[in-house]
């Protein structure tokens, strides 16, 4: 059986691990490198390395986080943020990124998925994006959004038209080889993941799926896996919060009979 995987989450500003709700409000929470290094130590699957300026500032994407995180980290890193271009993607790759995460960039640009697959493979292609419910009133809704989930890019910053749902399928087709479902409502909640649109896309692709945004508890993250069939949990604000430990997740985990590693 297949192990569910629990992958701790750095959001970082100016070199700067944060944390902040629905995108909003972000406090500074440490050093990337010592968060990885603690949290690789109690057991973490991988490390998601965000560079969550880089795509509203129009920047490329700070390779140094890369360097700072692989320099301690045992497991596998997954590199997002403003990525633009093959070249880029290569820098990270080198650096010592194991995979790509892209999100804004590629909704204004789906042939960027495309050439990616085709240079670095489907194992290294990460779509990342951020879905907004929508109310049933919208004009969103019933023109585009069919699955009450409209994507934003940019942090939150600007709304895309695109169905949630559709994007998915759309990305899958072209080859990533899985896909981050962080829910913006759910964001820095702690409130749990937005399980809905988690399994609408679980059911709507053959790839892996990761929950994001919202998780609060072990129950939470357990419902990611039952309810909602992901493959993984993205998990951030709790850990640094000092709230759970990967380790003590984990054995939680165990006992409502997910399987982990």
């Amino acid at each position: 059986m297949k192990c569910f995987r629990i992958i701790p989450c750095l959001d970082i500003i100016n070199r700067r691990v944060t944390k902040g709700v629905k995108f909003k409000d972000n406090i500074d929470l440490g050093d990337p490198g010592e968060l990885a290094l603690r949290y690789c130590q109690e057991g973490a699957d991988e490390i998601v390395v965000y560079d969550i300026t880089a795509s509203a500032e129009q920047r490329p994407f700070d390779i140094e986080l890369v360097h700072r995180v692989a320099e301690v980290a045992q497991c596998p890193i997954t590199a997002g943020g403003g990525i633009a271009s093959l070249q880029e993607m290569e820098r990270i790759l080198d650096a010592g990124a194991k995979k790509l995460s892209v999100n804004s960039l590629a909704v204004k640009n789906p042939a960027l998925i495309a050439e990616s697959v085709k240079e670095f493979g489907s194992h290294a292609i990460v779509l990342g994006m951020d879905p907004v419910a929508v109310t049933p009133q919208s004009d969103t809704v019933t023109a585009n959004c069919p699955s009450g989930y409209e994507i934003s890019i940019r942090g939150f910053r600007e709304m895309t038209g695109k169905d949630a749902v559709d994007w998915a399928k759309h990305a899958a087709d072209m080859g990533v080889g899985e896909i981050v479902v962080n829910s913006v409502d759910a964001d820095g909640t702690r409130l749990g993941f937005d399980l809905n649109i988690t399994a609408k896309i679980v059911d709507a692709v053959k790839i892996s799926v990761i929950a994001s945004g919202g998780a609060g508890s072990s129950e939470h993250i357990r419902d990611a896996y039952i309810i909602a069939k992901a493959d993984a949990a993205i998990v951030a604000g709790i850990l640094h919060a000092n709230v759970l430990t990967i380790t003590q997740i984990k054995e939680d985990l165990r006992t409502f009979g997910v399987p982990v590693s």
